[in-house]
């Protein structure tokens, strides 16, 4: 991992993260969340809470956090192509619903591609390849860190090339649309560590960080054991694995067979969502607590019915937009932020109603859409 991206939240900002309520965070104005729950056309769009980079691509760099008008349309219908690691859970699923609703929105024509998988940097590079030759900028969410970075030195020679959601190396990189993957593992950790700080007895954790292949879960497994330190909470148990639904489960059930006393299961969303799933099996639950280490509709339901303790929100159908409109304000010169991304907040029972979920979740209806004309 370069030195660069070794970002750490100050520790009294991760106490604060850890205890924050969503009494004010990024949200839909009225009018629009309206026009998004009819079949109306696209309507104005809102403000968004967003943090800001300076200098950009660099997660250490000084933040700011703004008030972001965006474009209301597109000067052209502009053909972006976006690409994705993979659409297996409902966070892609929800950053799909965002550059589709933005692309409508603004007048632009959408197509994505999606690698199938995070092992799959190969098909991933066929693919940006292929798609960028009849598009005018490249959305990309990355499989690798590093893995594209000739490839895309090749694309941004003929179109730019924006990041979404996922860090990649600087190279040929014209924007970000992310957030710290760091900051992502720092955020639930912080939050388990104020609930067993130091001097309390001490809790076992089975901590499940995400694929090898992925340069995000280094970054969350930095942040995470960053903010454990000095806290009651010992991980005594880390596995491993892509973020599809039966490795998780297997990784699940083979960390509970080698540590049966654990207190917590922590992990990402598809880890926590098969861990209810086999503690209810076993009947433990209530006796093994469960964190996500981000926010999909999964979480949200078993937070809702106190399954799930708190995940993190980076607000994934958000940054989905913020990929399209960075994305025309790129091609029209437009561009004042670079780097930007979406306030991370915890969320829990207490504040879930607080959130705007068209912000963080795709409707429950809306399935994978991969052109829009």
């Amino acid at each position: 991992m370069p030195d660069m991206r070794r970002w750490r939240l100050p520790r009294p900002v991760v106490g604060l993260l850890a205890s924050l309520v969503l009494a004010a965070g990024p949200a839909l104005g009225s009018e629009q969340e309206a026009a998004e729950d009819s079949t109306s056309a696209p309507a104005a769009a809102s403000t968004w809470a967003l943090e800001v980079w300076s200098p950009p691509f660099d997660f250490r760099s000084p933040t700011t956090t703004i008030t972001y008008r965006p474009l209301e349309r597109a000067s052209q219908k502009w053909r972006i192509c976006a690409s994705y690691p993979h659409l297996k859970d409902s966070y892609w699923l929800s950053v799909n619903y965002g550059m589709v609703e933005e692309a409508k929105r603004l007048g632009v024509a959408l197509r994505v591609v999606e690698a199938g998988g995070y092992p799959n940097l190969e098909r991933q590079i066929a693919q940006i390849t292929e798609c960028a030759r009849d598009a005018d900028v490249l959305a990309l969410g990355a499989v690798s860190f590093d893995g594209l970075t000739e490839a895309v030195l090749a694309i941004s020679e003929e179109i730019p090339v924006i990041a979404v959601v996922n860090d990649i190396a600087d190279p040929g990189i014209s924007a970000k649309a992310a957030v710290s993957w760091v900051t992502m593992g720092e955020v639930p950790g912080a939050y388990l560590a104020s609930l067993h700080p130091a001097g309390t007895p001490p809790v076992k954790v089975a901590w499940f960080p995400g694929p090898r292949e992925s340069q995000w879960a280094h970054f969350v497994e930095e942040g995470f054991t960053e903010a454990l330190a000095g806290s009651a909470v010992d991980i005594v148990v880390r596995k491993w694995g892509d973020t599809g639904r039966e490795i998780q489960l297997i990784l699940v059930e083979e960390a509970l067979e080698e540590r049966p006393d654990v207190d917590y299961i922590v992990g990402s969303a598809v880890t926590a969502g098969a861990a209810v799933s086999l503690l209810r099996a076993r009947g433990l639950t209530g006796q093994i607590q469960v964190l996500a280490n981000y926010f999909t509709h999964a979480v949200y339901r078993g937070i809702k019915r106190e399954k799930i303790l708190a995940a993190p929100t980076d607000f994934p159908a958000l940054q989905g937009r913020m990929g399209i409109e960075m994305a025309a304000r790129l091609l029209e010169g437009k561009l004042e932020y670079p780097h930007a991304g979406p306030l991370i907040h915890i969320v829990e029972q207490a504040n879930l109603d607080s959130i705007s979920p068209r912000l963080s979740l795709a409707p429950a209806d809306f399935s994978p859409t991969f052109v829009v004309e």
